[in-house]
């Protein structure tokens, strides 16, 4: 449906695409990565026509309706919430004003002609608004929101209805720049599951790792130019971008050999008479050569090692009877809360539950009440939105800003910093008053990270931010010796961080002492358990009461049931073995294979080189089927050994 072909794009002596190509066709669900700058959003400027390419063509099928959601800013005009979700093309936004302007001018009238409801009607207008009531409940919008003007929205809100605008189009081609940002864990989840039964074709950038390895089918990377496609999700595309590196590497290699030994003849005998026909035929065969490009990974994770906070006492914030309304809304009735030395907090729960106002609260940042907030021993509190709002002067450079630290750290060490975290260049050296806000977020977590209090308060931290920067923040946090407390819709961050999760939901806490898949297991048990009541009480009203088991059938079962889990886990162990023994073999041959092509005797043996290479790429979609398959059976041991524990705590009797 999508066709590019032989394009590329300059902008000045910048090439960021050299004769790309790349086609899109129905079903498909794709996943473009690349380092920032790489090109990915001028990518989806060349596909919607707002820029031309230097040279090649970007092509549409005939018919193809194409569907775009920016990165960010979205205009915000009269139009209520409903009206722009249903605006779903220019002629109906337009009959929707027109409809608007009669109804406010002639209330109680009906238009003699009614050619504007007659038009409406036939494009299938009014059929529009339940489709599109369901997909803004979906992306959390409250019923009441639906006729608000969104000009009063923030600009999170906007882009969430014109998501919804989008969903209620359904184009063929649906084309989606970080659409995560702006959308809460739980709405997160929604449009996730909503993109999983999607007709159209997706194209999209994210740096949410969890979310491309949910819905992608191959991921195209954007590098040194070139569009590079890998098979399966974004987990699959790093271990082949791995093994292809690794090929390349030694092919490169053993190029780089053979030029030098050609080389080196040419420099012995080039001005010998009776060598220098052969020194030349040596030269041109080397300039003949198709070069191999060295390598380079622009991703490689950068290590350092941050300043540790103070050590704080074990008890670190602790919340009590605490009372918090906006208004009528009352959000707190009685509230507690305490956090411990070491915990790795995250908060979840619906979209208007309190997170944020939980957070503030902790932070000092907002005043509740009634009720105590009680700081402990040596406890210094840091809340990361207060420092990009309150703390950042505008009048100085970013690095000097970021360089305005108590820490002793070099100047080399707050680049390494500022480099991770997307300054890099000059961009060190622009003042803080003209960065974006994406820009300021980033420069507050370096300050933070650069001194960091032993408790880190931190609201949507990941946001504007690629993945390299994602690792680094992890990085710096996973080797944090204080208390974390944070909200975040990145799965993946919260899967890689916490320890501790708390549900915030109808003004109440309930605490999993655990990470999240933790936090999930328990909360799909309690729903299995509601579930299970349910039927339960129905069951009980139609049949009489069972008598008490016997004992020695109780025993019986049980003991049946422990050898059948037995079998049942010497058949993961034995499929995981089975994986790990294929893949080590092949990998033995790989690095084998690897090594023979580097030695300077296998370019001299005809054919031998090219043999060498179709093996390991043979070898190399082996381990592509593999390694998958391997990363399954262990998750799916894990799966089972988890609803076993969870058995055994509903049911100790089969124990």
């Amino acid at each position: 449906m999508l066709n590019i072909s032989d394009v590329s794009k300059s902008y000045g002596p910048r090439t960021l695409f050299e004769g790309v190509s790349l086609q899109v066709n129905r079903g498909d669900r794709i996943g473009l990565v690349g380092p920032n700058g790489a090109g990915k959003t001028t990518l989806f400027s060349l596909i919607l026509g707002t820029e031309s390419s230097d040279t090649g063509t970007v092509t549409l099928e005939r018919n193809v309706t194409m569907g775009y959601l920016p990165q960010e800013s979205a205009p915000a005009g009269d139009e209520t919430v409903l009206e722009l979700a249903t605006a779903i093309t220019p002629e109906i936004a337009d009959l929707q004003k027109k409809l608007k302007a009669w109804d406010a001018a002639h209330p109680d009238e009906i238009d003699p002609h009614d050619n504007i409801h007659q038009r409406f009607d036939e494009l299938g207008g009014h059929q529009l608004e339940p489709k599109a009531k369901q997909i803004l409940a979906g992306l959390a919008f409250r019923e009441k929101d639906f006729n608000r003007p969104l000009k009063e929205l923030s600009g999170g809100w906007v882009m969430r209805a014109y998501l919804a605008r989008l969903l209620v189009q359904e184009p063929d081609l649906l084309i989606l720049d970080e659409p995560t940002n702006h959308l809460d864990l739980e709405s997160l989840q929604w449009f996730q599951d909503y993109l999983e039964h999607y007709p159209g074709a997706i194209l999209m950038i994210s740096h949410d790792r969890n979310f491309l390895n949910q819905l992608v089918g191959s991921i195209v990377e954007i590098r040194q130019g070139k569009l590079i496609r890998y098979r399966g999700n974004y987990d699959d595309y790093l271990v082949q971008r791995e093994a292809s590196e690794a090929q390349l590497l030694a092919a490169y290699n053993n190029q780089q050999k053979e030029i030098a030994h050609l080389m080196e003849f040419v420099t012995r005998f080039g001005a010998k008479a009776s060598k220098a026909s052969q020194a030349q035929s040596k030269l041109k065969q080397v300039e003949r050569m198709e070069k191999i490009e060295a390598p380079t990974n622009d991703d490689k994770k950068i290590k350092f090692r941050f300043p540790q906070p103070q050590r704080s006492g074990q008890k670190v914030i602790t919340l009590k009877d605490i009372h918090h309304a906006y208004g009528q809304n009352v959000i707190y009735r009685g509230m507690e809360f305490l956090a411990e030395r070491a915990q790795r907090i995250v908060l979840v729960g619906p979209n208007g539950a309190g997170k944020s106002t939980l957070l503030k609260i902790l932070a000092g940042v907002l005043q509740f009440q009634s009720g105590e907030r009680i700081l402990g021993h040596n406890v210094k509190a840091g809340y990361y939105s207060q420092y990009r709002v309150d703390m950042l002067n505008p009048e100085r450079t970013v690095f000097d800003e970021a360089a305005d630290t108590p820490q002793m750290v070099t100047e080399q060490f707050i680049r390494t910093i500022l480099g991770s975290f997307l300054f890099r260049g000059d961009d060190v050296f622009k003042k803080v008053s003209v960065l974006s806000g994406g820009e300021k977020s980033r420069l507050a977590l370096v300050k933070l990270l650069l001194d960091p209090p032993n408790l880190l308060l931190m609201d949507e931290p990941t946001t504007h931010l690629d993945m390299a920067s994602i690792d680094a923040l992890l990085g710096a946090l996973k080797q944090f010796e204080g208390t974390i407390i944070f909200i975040s819709h990145d799965v993946y961050f919260i899967r890689e961080l916490s320890n501790h999760v708390v549900r915030v939901e109808n003004g109440n806490l309930q605490h999993f002492p655990g990470g999240y898949q933790y936090y999930l297991d328990k909360t799909a048990q309690t729903s299995a358990r509601l579930a299970l009541t349910a039927s339960s009480q129905v069951a009980q009203k139609a049949a009489p009461v069972e008598k008490p088991s016997n004992k020695k059938i109780d025993k019986r079962i049980a003991a049946e049931q422990r050898q059948e889990r037995s079998r049942q886990r010497k058949a993961h162990q034995e499929k995981i073995a089975g994986l790990e023994a294929r893949i080590m073999n092949l990998e033995t041959k790989q690095r084998e294979l690897t090594a023979e092509l580097e030695k300077p005797e296998t370019d001299e043996k005809s054919g031998l080189a090219s043999s060498l290479n179709r093996d390991l790429m043979r070898i190399s979609d082996e381990l592509d089927e593999l390694t998958p398959q391997w990363e399954k059976a262990a998750a799916d041991l894990l799966h089972w050994e988890k609803s076993i524990a969870i058995e055994n705590e509903t049911n100790p009797v089969s124990n």
